[in-house]
């Protein structure tokens, strides 16, 4: 393995690491989504419940008035039949049932007053509540657009650099691409990690053999730390010191 290889595979790591972190931002934005929505999916189910609330109570409104209807008629009916009675026996009969009716039907219309009553109160707070949802939706949209173009900005860029990725692993050794893959998987472990100054593993930090030290920055074979299994590069290059008359202008 040149040191060529090894740069490459750090570049490729590298660019791998970017990829990984656009992926988080990108999965970051489902909770500022539902946050941003929240207020007005909160003001949705309300309004959901208040409508389906409501159908239930006009299907009640309906059945009482059914029922108040049925009773009507047949009040009509005894009533008629109270004067075709033929004796005092079936006159009380007729009479105790009428009141008994009577009593029904004044039930029946305390019953539809009340639920009008709830209806119409129900029917305004469905107003109300329709009329906040869509403000709400109004207020929502630019943040929620906002987000969505952030979001697409992101997914494109992340395609771009798996585009770029995919050529730039082309240009690699195909078995030593297979290796820094497993080594990677799919969590995406560390692969490469460069000495440090003193010799030690850039990731685990375990020393590594002088002999091995001496492969890594010249050798051309492949070398893993015996510790953690990544693949060992040079070490990076120490940035230069500035100059006393740079630190002067500097300061």
């Amino acid at each position: 393995m040149t040191q060529q290889t090894r740069s490459a595979l750090k570049e490729l790591q590298a660019l791998d690491e970017r990829i990984a972190e656009v992926e988080d931002k990108i999965r970051d934005f489902d909770p500022l989504f539902e946050e941003v929505e929240e207020p007005a999916l909160i003001l949705q189910s309300e309004l959901e419940t208040t409508r389906n609330r409501l159908k239930e109570m006009k299907v009640e409104e309906r059945r009482v008035e059914l029922a108040t209807q049925e009773k009507e008629e047949r009040l009509k009916k005894l009533e008629e039949r109270k004067k075709s009675v033929r004796n005092l026996r079936e006159e009380a009969a007729v009479s105790a049932e009428l009141d008994m009716l009577k009593r029904s039907l004044q039930s029946e219309e305390q019953e539809a007053y009340t639920l009008i009553d709830q209806i119409r109160k129900l029917s305004e707070r469905e107003e109300e509540l329709a009329e906040a949802h869509a403000e709400a939706e109004a207020q929502v949209e630019p943040k929620r657009q906002e987000l969505l173009d952030e979001r697409q900005a992101l997914r494109d860029e992340l395609n771009q650099m798996r585009e770029q990725r995919n050529a730039f692993s082309e240009s690699i050794d195909n078995r030593e691409f297979r290796l820094y893959e497993s080594i990677r998987g799919d969590d995406n472990r560390t692969a490469v990690a460069p000495l440090t100054q003193d010799g030690a593993c850039g990731h685990c930090y375990g020393m590594v053999p002088l002999q091995l030290q001496t492969e890594v920055r010249h050798g051309s074979e492949l070398i893993r730390c015996e510790q953690c299994g990544v693949i060992l590069a040079a070490p990076e290059p120490e940035p230069e010191e500035e100059s006393t008359e740079e630190t002067a202008k500097a300061e």
